[in-house]
C-alpha cells in the first residue's frame, strides 16, 4: 500500500503530523508513505525514519501533479484541508480522507466568543483520518529526528540551563521584551535565548538590559536543528505557542508555554508521550478573563485592541517559580 500525506506548513503542524507517520507505519503492513509539503520545511521530514519519500510543492502545480501521479498512490490523507490541497486531491482521483479543520466551531470562539471545540487534540483530529484502517494512536507522542550531522558545541553551555524561545511568527503571540526581562529578573538563572535572525535584536536588547553574564543570545545564530539541541539538553523550556513548543514536546522536555492571542482551546497544546514526566512537569501560562481573547486563530502584527493586556498582564514570578520546581537534568 502506498500513502500520500499532505501538510504543507509549518514546523509546529508538521511536527503534530508525526504520530499520523508513525502509526501508519507500524501498523500498516508492507505500507510505504510519502510526505507532500513546502520546499522549506522538508528538512523536517527527510530525516523521518517512518517517511519513504519527501515530496515538495514546485512552483508549477501541474509539474507537482505530474510527478505524484507517477507514485500512483492508493489513498491520500490530508491533513492540511485547503484550497490547494482539494487540487491536489482532486487532480490524483485518488480515494481521500480530510481532517477536521473545525472552522466554523474556531469561528464562533474568536469572533463571538462561543466555545464549542471539542475536548480533543489536533492530533486526535488527524488520527482520524487513518481510524478505517485499523490504526490507532500508540500513545508514544510526537516524533522529531535530529539528523547525527548536526552538532553543538555544549561545552559553550552553562550547567542545568533553561531554554527560552523568545520568537513566534506573529508579534501578538510573542511577549514583549519588557515582560521577558522581568521573567529572567524573576528567575536569575542560567538561561539560552533560542529564536531565528529574526529575533537576534530583540535578544540583545534583552541582554543588554539584563547585563547578566548567565543569560545567553543564541537568537539568529543556530539552526533549527541546533536549537533542537540546545532544548534537548536543557532543563525545560520557556515558549509562545509557536513551532519549537511541539518539538520541545517530541523531545520530552518540561515546556512551559505563555499563552498571549491564541488559547489552549483551539487544541495545539504540548502534546507529550503517554506517562511523560515532563508531560506533568509542563504547564499553560494565560491572561484569564480578558473578553477579547482570543482575538485570531492566528495572529497579529499588533493588538487590534491597542493593550496587548494578553501578554502584558502575563505573571512573570509564578513563570519564574514554576522554572525553578523543575526536576534537574
Amino acid at each position: 500500500m502506498k500513502v500520500l500525506i499532505i501538510r504543507f506548513s509549518s514546523i509546529g503542524d508538521i511536527v503534530l503530523t508525526t504520530p499520523v507517520v508513525r502509526c501508519l507505519k507500524q501498523q500498516v503492513k508492507n505500507i510505504e508513505i510519502h510526505y507532500l509539503t513546502k520546499p522549506q520545511f522538508q528538512n523536517i521530514l527527510t530525516t523521518n525514519i517512518y517517511i519513504d519519500k519527501v515530496h515538495t510543492l514546485s512552483n508549477s502545480f501541474a509539474e507537482t501533479i505530474k510527478l505524484l501521479k507517477q507514485e500512483n498512490f492508493d489513498e491520500v490523507k490530508d491533513l492540511h484541508n485547503n484550497v490547494r490541497t482539494k487540487r491536489v486531491k482532486l487532480a490524483l482521483g485518488k480515494p481521500a480522507h480530510a481532517f477536521n479543520k473545525l472552522n466554523f466551531e474556531k469561528w464562533l470562539l474568536v469572533k463571538l466568543k462561543i466555545n464549542r471545540m471539542p475536548t480533543i487534540h489536533i492530533v486526535d483530529r488527524y488520527m482520524e483520518t487513518v481510524a478505517h484502517l485499523g490504526v490507532k494512536n500508540d500513545g508514544q507522542g510526537l516524533d522529531y529526528f535530529i539528523p547525527e550531522t548536526e552538532k553543538l558545541d555544549t561545552t559553550t553551555l552553562p550547567n542545568n540551563y533553561i531554554t527560552f524561545a523568545i520568537g513566534g511568527q506573529h508579534n501578538t503571540k510573542k511577549l514583549p521584551n519588557a515582560k521577558i526581562i522581568e521573567i529572567l529578573l524573576h528567575l536569575n538563572y542560567p538561561t539560552i535565548l533560542i529564536g531565528g535572525k529574526e529575533d537576534a535584536e530583540n535578544g540583545n536588547a534583552i541582554i543588554k538590559a539584563l547585563d547578566n553574564d548567565t543569560i545567553i543570545n543564541r537568537c539568529g545564530k543556530l539552526s533549527l536543528n541546533q536549537s533542537a539541541l540546545v532544548v534537548k539538553n536543557s532543563r525545560g523550556l520557556i515558549t509562545h505557542d509557536t513551532g519549537m513548543m511541539h518539538i520541545g514536546a517530541a523531545l520530552g522536555i518540561p515546556i512551559l508555554s505563555v499563552w498571549g492571542n491564541t488559547v489552549p482551546q483551539l487544541g495545539m497544546t504540548p502534546y507529550y508521550k503517554e506517562g511523560s514526566k515532563a508531560a506533568f512537569q509542563a504547564e499553560i501560562f494565560e491572561v484569564l478573563g480578558l473578553k477579547c481573547r482570543p482575538c485570531s486563530k492566528i495572529g497579529f502584527d499588533k493588538c487590534p485592541k491597542g493593550h496587548f493586556d494578553c501578554m502584558a498582564k502575563q505573571d512573570s514570578k509564578a513563570i519564574a517559580d514554576k522554572v525553578r520546581l523543575l526536576s534537574s537534568k
